[in-house]
């Protein structure tokens, strides 16, 4: 039995750069077997289903004795030059399959692609809002291991040259906000468009 990190690398190697590299080489010539190219294809659709069905599936599937192991012979099994067991897969299992669920898939993937572009927005969106509240976070953190902020938070001042101003609430919690110099920098720095930082 091979180590899991072994199996791993070689199911990397042998399942997915090695057949890369052999579509690759296949595209660069300057006359293409149609043939070779259709088995590549049908190799490259075997991989996905076997990828998203190990997605989901994996607790399941993943603790089962030599699953790697097993894993790894499947895909040489698929491309090796005896066995070539990708047409026999592709023609007794995935196409009847996939042809009889064809319309239902089509439908389902057309309406993730016409939402894609929104799905896309809203990540960028997100990454953008939390690398903003990292960059004010460690900002906060930054300026308030200034001693000159420190001295500030001791006397409870809020009009100090800091950028971030030190104020003490009433129930004698104290709480911080940007200085207007601050606040300027940042809608510039965001173009406008982000309002001011509420006080805590």
């Amino acid at each position: 039995m091979l180590g899991e990190f072994v199996t791993r690398v070689l199911v990397l190697v042998l399942g997915y750069a090695y057949p890369a590299f052999e579509c690759f080489k296949l595209m660069e010539k300057s006359k293409i077997d149609v043939q070779q190219l259709l088995f590549w294809c049908e190799y490259w659709v075997i991989v996905a289903i076997v990828t998203i069905f190990e997605r989901f599936f994996d607790i399941f599937v993943s603790w089962l004795p030599l699953y790697g192991e097993t894993k790894l012979a499947f895909f040489i099994y698929l491309w090796h030059p005896k066995t070539r067991g990708t047409r026999w897969v592709y023609e007794a299992f995935l196409r009847p399959l996939v042809t009889q669920h064809e319309p239902d898939i089509e439908q389902k993937l057309q309406s993730y692609r016409a939402r894609a572009g929104d799905l896309l927005l809203f990540y960028i969106k997100n990454f953008t809002e939390q690398g903003q509240s990292l960059f004010l976070e460690m900002l906060h953190y930054i300026t308030s291991s200034n001693p000159n902020s420190k001295k500030s938070k001791r006397s409870g001042s809020s009009g100090s040259d800091d950028p971030l101003a030190i104020r003490r609430s009433g129930n004698g919690k104290e709480d911080f906000s940007y200085s207007p110099e601050m606040e300027e920098a940042l809608r510039a720095a965001q173009g406008g468009n982000r309002r001011s930082r509420p006080r805590h």
